[in-house]
């Protein structure tokens, strides 16, 4: 062997590279990030328990005060951690105790400006982000372009939606995060998508674990993004919206006063899909942003518009559905688009008079659209600009109503963030709760904006009415959202579908391919802190009782989300807790029926309701007795689902 010795000025010359590194690592010391600065580039690797999991990947931002992607020096680095307890009973668990070590990496460039890159890193969870300080007499900057990427080993497929071009669509309103996934797809795309890949994105590399990548803490002062197609040198990266959207209107990249932040990323990490399942990183790295000007209820509605669409936006189906909401003992009825002339403020005053004698609350629908898409629908031109908005949200307050359905928005720029953020500021100002449709993902609005109440960005219900391809995927994208869209932000699906056929007279067209039980699971499958349910009057008597009794009770509030079994794109199961009382849901997205042996401890020894398919499909409900280790042996039909139940109702 051939012994090394180095003199003394090499030795400090090593020395001196090696500090350039700087690790750090989750409270229980599986999961861990390398940061190095190499030939003037800044990189980094994420390992847990000691398998990689995002290889040497690129760091690094551009702005218009100067280039930090190369030339950079490392000039030190802090060390601490996060203890944080927080209450928030919008999302998948109403109590977090999040606890992170923090690691603050200093870097400067060849101009001297320094940037700060912060890691804080929880058990299975990272998330980083850059903060730039006042240089000298600079107090602004444009951020033109992030370097951040992810590099997967080559083992990894990916589950991935594509982002959707700028302008095109209905209206022009895209893009809307209404593209389905893809599962388990190889690095290297047949058909790459040149518009890039929305969050969250989930991929799964090899026999190593699971990384689902997304991101949080987007105000209006910065803009969204996304990842774009895999490059040449293997790396996904940050991506600013495209100039095209918006009609062309608005910046690409983020103007932020200096000392800034860029939002957070967020990488989460587990050998199984439990830790992505059960994250809330998205949530525990943000703030609120405002206090709440009410106590807001959130609840359970009915809407017409789904399956009697735009010819029941009218004053007398619009009693129907109140009388079913009232039935139903549902909070809400949502009275969606085109009511302002076909039912007119004066009428709708007397409708909501109606439905609060009947114990109901009311959202109604409202385009936001002012100058960047064609959306016909009204209200128009009421949500986009300051003096308007504050105007129509003081009338909704004083008629009673809630709070506000707010659609078409198509984009990601910082000007449409302010959008978003503007509305649900004025909206707070005038106690009403605002879910946005036709949007962007939501990236820890839940904690945020306090009236926040979710959003759809999702293939979601209206596309099962509108698409035979949808109709034919549903049990597919329903066994992919808990493990994706649903498990960074709250998805209002708008769903729970029990006509046959989705179509008013419920015997025509658009037959519905899932069972009665796949309809079911998914309201406690799918989590919204408002759930716009799709059912109708006639389901009151054409559906078993029992169903009817089910969605009387189910809760859309959660104390506990814990993950049980399954595969994105083949099956899955949870459970959630409200309160003393468990529902465990799962669907089944397999051509044939699926036998599973269920360890449920939260149900041990219990005794439990179980709706469930036979093997023709048929729904039915029974008593059960769960084993007294917790285990549990059923069998989900192919489309079809089952849900468990503690509650004593």
């Amino acid at each position: 062997m051939k012994r090394i010795f180095l003199t003394p000025i090499l030795s400090l010359l090593v020395a001196f590279t090696y500090a350039q590194d700087a690790t750090i690592f989750s409270p229980d010391k599986h999961l861990k990030l390398d940061l190095a600065v190499s030939a003037g580039k800044v990189s980094y690797s994420v390992f847990y328990k000691g398998k990689v999991m995002i290889e040497n990947s690129p760091l690094g931002l551009k702005t218009n005060e100067g280039n930090f992607t190369s030339e950079m020096k490392f000039l030190g680095k802090s060390e601490g951690n996060v203890d944080k307890k927080y209450t928030e009973e919008k999302i998948k668990k109403s109590e977090v105790h999040y606890v992170a070590n923090k690691l603050i990496c200093t870097l400067e460039n060849a101009a001297n400006k320094t940037i700060s890159i912060v890691f804080q890193v929880s058990n299975n969870n990272i998330a980083f982000r850059y903060e730039i300080p006042a240089w000298g007499e600079r107090m602004a900057c444009v951020v033109e372009k992030e370097e951040t990427g992810f590099r997967f080993p080559a083992v990894t497929t990916t589950f991935l939606s594509g982002m959707m071009s700028p302008m095109v669509g209905f209206a022009r309103t895209t893009p809307s995060y209404e593209n389905a996934y893809t599962a388990d797809a190889p690095l290297i795309k047949a058909r790459p998508n040149k518009d890039g890949y929305v969050f969250p994105g989930l991929f799964r590399v090899g026999e190593n674990g699971w990384v689902l990548l997304s991101e949080t803490g987007v105000s209006s002062l910065y803009c969204a993004s996304h990842l774009s197609e895999r490059s040449e040198e293997g790396v996904y990266s940050i991506e600013y919206p495209d100039v095209r959207q918006n009609n062309g209107f608005g910046s690409t990249g983020a103007a932020i006063a200096l000392p800034g932040v860029t939002p957070w990323r967020t990488i989460t990490v587990g050998e199984n899909l439990k830790p992505i399942v059960e994250t809330t990183i998205p949530f525990d790295v943000v703030d609120p942003l405002y206090k709440a000007s009410a106590k807001f209820k959130y609840g359970r509605s009915v809407w017409s518009w789904i399956i009697w669409q735009d010819n029941s936006m009218n004053y007398d189906d619009q009693v129907k559905y109140i009388d079913l909401a009232a039935a139903l003992k549902y909070e809400y009825i949502l009275i969606d688009a085109l009511w302002d002339t076909n039912i007119g403020k004066d009428r709708m005053k007397d409708l909501i008079k109606y439905a609060n004698s009947k114990g109901v609350d009311v959202f109604l629908w409202y385009n936001s659209n002012g100058p960047f898409n064609d959306a016909p629908q009204g209200p128009r031109n009421k949500m986009n600009t300051s003096i308007a908005r504050k105007e129509e949200m003081k009338w909704l307050r004083d008629a009673g109503v809630k709070g506000l359905k707010v659609d078409f928005f198509g984009g990601d720029k910082q000007q449409t963030m302010q959008l978003y953020e503007d509305i649900l500021s004025d909206a707070n100002d005038y106690s009403l709760m605002i879910i946005f449709h036709g949007t962007t993902l939501p990236r820890g609005w839940e904690r945020m904006y306090p009236n926040f109440a979710g959003s759809e960005a999702v293939v979601a219900s209206e596309m099962l009415v509108f698409s035979q391809g949808v109709r034919d995927t549903e049990a597919y994208n329903a066994s992919l959202h808990p493990f994706i869209r649903n498990a960074v932000g709250s998805m209002e699906f708008g769903g729970v579908v029990l006509n046959k056929y989705l179509v008013k007279d419920n015997a025509t067209r658009n037959k519905r391919l899932t069972t009665d039980v796949f309809q079911l699971a998914t309201a406690v499958l799918f989590q919204n802190p408002v759930q716009m349910f799709a059912l109708t009057p006639n389901n009151l008597t054409d559906v078993p009782a029992f169903e009817i009794d089910f969605m009387k009770q189910v809760p859309v509030t959660w104390d506990e989300t814990v993950f049980i079994d399954g595969y994105p794109g083949q099956y899955c199961v949870l459970a959630r807790r409200h309160g003393n009382d468990w529902y465990v849901s799962g669907v089944n997205a397999k051509k044939e029926a699926l036998k599973l042996n269920l360890k449920l401890p939260m149900l041990a020894g219990k005794k439990v309701r179980l709706y469930n398919d036979d093997k023709n499909k048929a729904v039915f409900m029974s008593e059960v007795m769960i084993e007294k280790n917790g285990t549990f042996k059923t069998v989900i039909q192919s489309g079809g689902g089952i849900v468990l139940v503690s509650a004593n109702k």
